[in-house]
């Protein structure tokens, strides 16, 4: 009853402060303006690294991608349609899959201590895909939810349980503000968006109910369906959501609130999928992408080839992270619970290395120059803490040194010292008119401090 009450207040709050006047001096306006002048909280800029899970009824097919039901039923595509034939009795619909997404091997304190172990800072679990189906108990999802049908369970509070006991990982929540195969979002889309019963009686209503029940540090808005902000009042809940809500002081949100929106509006942006821009940008961002390259959801299908290697993720988290991105490295869980071996693999590995690096990549800023202008693969970041800038290499180079051609030693060479992580001093000399070489140890593959990607510290030169 008090949640429902919650809810209420929340909803009345909102319709009272776009028709009734409500003073908002202090406060944040419906409108992107005063909702794009808030602050990023400041937990997300150094968190740097977070773990992004697509689990839902695609799960069960497991097959081409998440958009299964998308590709199989509207678009027909042909590989989708030819897999139906040959699996499945011709009457056969996509609905018949949500009792099978079983999800009997599920543990969500296992899903922690693997999450964990990959040394990221957040986690967004997909609550709610195109296909509708949440993984909660939803009040406006009847019979298209995870507790009436297929696991019988609240997922997303076993998830957001397990990872708050953790400690130190944040939680987020990924949601689609659209549905495929809604007929209310059907007939909106139908009027040309005049009409908004979907928003009204779906989105909204599962947006209030997921922040006040489970209480995200992210707030992770996906698929506008070319439906305008203010179709979805983005603003007015953002306001809410920044005013009023439980988690009005660390919440973060992304870009995705509406056709237009993406890199425009937003907490931060993302821009499109996998983004990686190449330069600083003004605005904090974040690289979504997916160890599988060619899928956000599980593939029983998927070939070696199609994952991403370690040297590739380590490669893509850097170099993010140097150009003042957040990484965002999305997995894909089995229909009955698991992480496949292949993600647990890829979120260890990633683990020892942070263990060992970390020191370059968390809590730090983008630096003057972002990869060298000389040793390629080469990329910089910056501790103001420390006073410190990080030299990332990719590649351990051939000769046994390495060429830094954008330091610039300020205090005399006898100040600067130069470290490579979990080894120690290394020696080093000046170049002209800036820069210097490193000297790196010669080690065997058993002395090396990492396995792949090494770091230098810098400490005395700007």
């Amino acid at each position: 009853q008090r949640f429902h009450l919650e809810m209420f207040v929340a909803v009345c709050f909102v319709v009272s402060m776009l028709f009734c006047g409500i003073d908002t001096a202090g406060r944040y306006e419906p409108n992107w303006k005063s909702i794009d002048s808030r602050p990023l909280p400041e937990w997300y800029d150094q968190a740097k690294f977070g773990i992004f899970i697509h689990w839902g009824v695609f799960s069960v097919p497991s097959f081409g991608s998440e958009w299964f039901w998308w590709f199989w039923e509207k678009e027909k595509v042909k590989p989708y349609v030819e897999f139906m034939q040959k699996n499945y009795p011709p009457d056969f619909k996509y609905q018949d899959f949500a009792p099978q997404f079983t999800a009997e091997f599920f543990d969500a304190k296992e899903w922690t201590e693997i999450l964990a172990s990959s040394g990221a800072k957040y986690v967004v679990l997909t609550t709610k895909h195109h296909e509708g189906f949440t993984l909660w108990g939803s009040k406006n999802s009847w019979n298209w939810n995870a507790v009436d049908v297929g696991p019988k369970r609240d997922l997303v509070d076993e998830v957001v349980t397990a990872v708050r006991a953790k400690g130190d990982l944040r939680v987020g929540l990924y949601h689609s503000l659209f549905e495929w195969f809604n007929p209310l979002y059907k007939t909106d889309a139908a009027n040309v968006f005049t009409t908004n019963y979907f928003p009204t009686l779906k989105t909204l209503p599962e947006l209030y109910e997921l922040v006040l029940k489970y209480k995200p540090e992210v707030l992770w808005s996906d698929g506008d369906g070319d439906a305008p902000d203010t179709y979805w009042n983005s603003t007015g809940f953002l306001a809410w959501l920044y005013n009023d809500s439980p988690v009005r002081d660390t919440v973060v949100t992304n870009d995705r609130w509406g056709y237009g929106s993406i890199c425009a509006h937003g907490g931060y942006y993302t821009c499109s999928d996998r983004y990686l821009p190449g330069h600083l940008l003004k605005h904090k961002w974040e690289n979504c992408m997916t160890i599988d390259k060619r899928s956000w959801g599980y593939r029983r299908n998927a070939p070696l080839s199609d994952y991403l290697t370690i040297e590739q993720l380590i490669a893509t988290l850097v170099e993010t992270v140097s150009l003042g991105g957040n990484l965002l490295m999305n997995i894909g869980p089995t229909h009955d619970g698991r992480i496949a071996p292949i993600y647990e693999e890829r979120l260890r590995q990633m683990g020892s290395w942070l263990k060992v690096n970390g020191e370059a990549i968390f809590n730090t800023t983008a630096w003057r120059a972002q990869n060298d202008s000389v040793t390629p693969d080469l990329w910089y970041t910056f501790s103001p803490q420390g006073k410190s800038i990080f030299a990332v290499l990719l590649d351990w180079p051939v000769n046994g040194s390495v060429v830094l051609s954008e330091p610039v030693v300020t205090q005399g060479q006898t100040q600067l010292k130069v470290e490579l992580l979990g080894h120690g001093s290394v020696r080093w000399g000046p170049l002209k008119p800036h820069g210097l070489q490193v000297l790196l140890p010669q080690l065997s593959f058993r002395q090396m401090p990492c396995q792949w990607a090494w770091t230098l510290k810098l400490t005395g030169a700007t």
